[in-house]
């Protein structure tokens, strides 16, 4: 009878182990579950981060190639805004000649030019290209070059008192720089 209380109390502990183990399997086979899970969770994260990385370098891209566009498009007329320049003032200097001393023949040939120097100028307008004024202003290094100065009497110093070659602006962009002489 010993003998089976004690094979009764072996087959017990037999099963209270098993038990055990398979409790330790699914302990372990949970774990690796949660591990398996917290690797894969991750893993999704990195690649929804690089996803938001990606998708933000690309609006930044498109935003940059938008802004290029406009740019180029805004100043497109620039290169023609240079020649035209160069044109109104050759015929600036044409037109500045004293007429008393001119035949009739030469000053009804000024009025042409000057009408065709008025085209020119309205053309440029439409365009957005405009004439820096800075007679009589206060001198902005950023749109104009000083190149002399000189004492006037009643003038304060720093205001511009030439303009020795006319600057241009397109739109809100510097084309040329104003030429100009400058008070002491």
């Amino acid at each position: 009878m010993e003998e089976e209380v004690m094979e009764e109390k072996l087959e017990d502990l037999k099963e209270e182990h098993e038990k055990k183990n398979k409790k330790l399997e699914k302990q372990e086979a949970e774990t690796k579950k949660d591990l398996m899970i917290k690797e894969l969770s991750q893993g999704i994260k990195e690649l929804q981060d690089k996803y938001l990385y990606q998708q933000a370098e690309f609006q930044n891209y498109k935003r940059r190639r938008e802004d290029e566009t406009h740019a180029l498009l805004k100043y497109k007329n620039e290169d023609i805004a240079e020649e035209l320049i160069t044109v109104v003032d050759s015929l600036e200097r044409a037109l500045n000649v004293n007429e008393d001393n001119l035949s009739e023949e030469t000053k009804k040939f000024l009025v042409g030019f000057r009408m065709v120097n008025n085209n020119l100028v309205n053309i440029m307008n439409r365009f957005e290209i405009k004439e820096i004024d800075c007679l009589n202003k206060e001198f902005d290094p950023n749109f104009m070059q000083a190149l002399m100065t000189e004492h006037k009497d009643g003038v304060e110093p720093g205001m511009v008192i030439e303009v020795l070659q006319k600057g241009y602006m397109i739109k809100d962009k510097l084309l040329r720089a104003s030429l100009v002489k400058v008070s002491e």
